[in-house]
């Protein structure tokens, strides 16, 4: 064999480990993109249960509290603005429910009738229930995110992701700083 033959088979397998990698990359980028979106429809639907059960919480606490109208509307106000388009948006969307929601179940203190309806009761067990399951979903959510930007960050895996244009995701995360605190417990 000429030498010329030997650089061009030489060439010809590094192009071809080139490519290789290149689709590898490609493929693998793919494949958590498309976790991060399965693990979006999981927390989606979670939340489209808690959702669903809004209005019959509302109802419940209506016949008890009536002159509590105010946090009853912030509640079905937060819900219905759940119809927001971006993923950041709706994000904001669902930590504003969360927040409603607790007025709520904060408000039935005030009542013990409304504690003791057995309707109430299991509302607020299938809330409970919905909230564990959002919480869970929000973590496989971040751990798909945080495994998808990890691959879009570095490098060599960067360039490939820079040249076919994949944009990092963003992470849930708890809206109000007060939540992030050391919770005191007194007696």
């Amino acid at each position: 064999m000429s030498a010329g033959a030997i650089v061009g088979i030489v060439i010809a397998v590094i192009v071809v480990i080139i490519i290789i990698w290149i689709v590898g990359t490609y493929n693998g980028l793919i494949r958590r993109r498309t976790q991060c979106e399965e693990a979006f429809s999981t927390m989606d639907v979670y939340l489209k249960k808690r959702f669903d059960l809004i209005p019959n919480l509302v109802s419940t606490v209506k016949g008890y509290a009536k002159h509590e109208s105010e946090t009853l509307e912030k509640v079905i106000e937060a819900r219905n603005s759940g119809a927001t388009q971006t993923v950041d948006e709706r994000m904001e969307s669902e930590n504003q429910i969360t927040g409603a929601l607790r007025q709520i179940f904060a408000l039935s203190e005030n009542y013990p009738d409304l504690k003791a309806n057995q309707n109430f009761l299991d509302l607020q067990g299938q809330l409970k229930k919905l909230e564990e399951d959002i919480a869970n979903a929000r973590k496989y959510y971040n751990g798909s995110v945080k495994e998808y930007n990890n691959k879009c960050l570095t490098v060599p895996s960067n360039i490939i992701a820079n040249m076919f244009k994949f944009e990092r995701k963003p992470m849930y995360e708890v809206e109000e700083a007060a939540e992030r605190q050391n919770v005191k417990v007194e007696f």
